[in-house]
């Protein structure tokens, strides 16, 4: 049982999905710094709040509904995934067209095998001896 979890953990694609997660951490508090240093600001300025977690709050009833709160993570949320997909997506993406212009085309048919070769060959020979 210790084996195959020693395998599990050793496994490629279990080490790549720890590794992504930690990235992925530290990518995201780069991005609320950025959000927090120089976005927020430029929202008290044109909006006269100090960050969009203060603003559309409302209540009724004396229940607060923190909207603001919503748009604060849905703004970080979208500038995480823009700043993920300029980043990294497109430049990968790039990069795998780059490496696929070397290879064939997928679409062009396979050479025929020895096998298939010799059949036609015989069934040549045949079809020329039965003449």
């Amino acid at each position: 049982m210790i084996q195959g979890f020693k395998d599990f953990i050793t496994r490629g694609n279990v080490v790549d999905l720890a590794v992504a997660v930690v990235i992925g951490g530290a990518f995201a508090a780069v991005i609320a710094a950025i959000v927090e240093g120089f976005i927020n600001p430029l929202i008290a300025l044109i909006f006269g709040q100090p960050s969009l977690i203060e603003l559309g709050n409302f209540t009724i009833n004396e229940t607060l509904f923190p909207m603001g709160l919503i748009l604060d993570a849905l703004f970080k949320f979208i500038t995480v995934a823009l700043a993920i997909y300029f980043l990294v997506v497109v430049p990968l993406n790039k990069l795998a067209e780059r490496r696929k212009k070397g290879e064939p085309a997928v679409d062009e048919p396979a050479s025929p095998t020895e096998i298939e070769l010799l059949t036609e060959i015989r069934d040549a020979l045949r079809a020329r001896d039965a003449q």
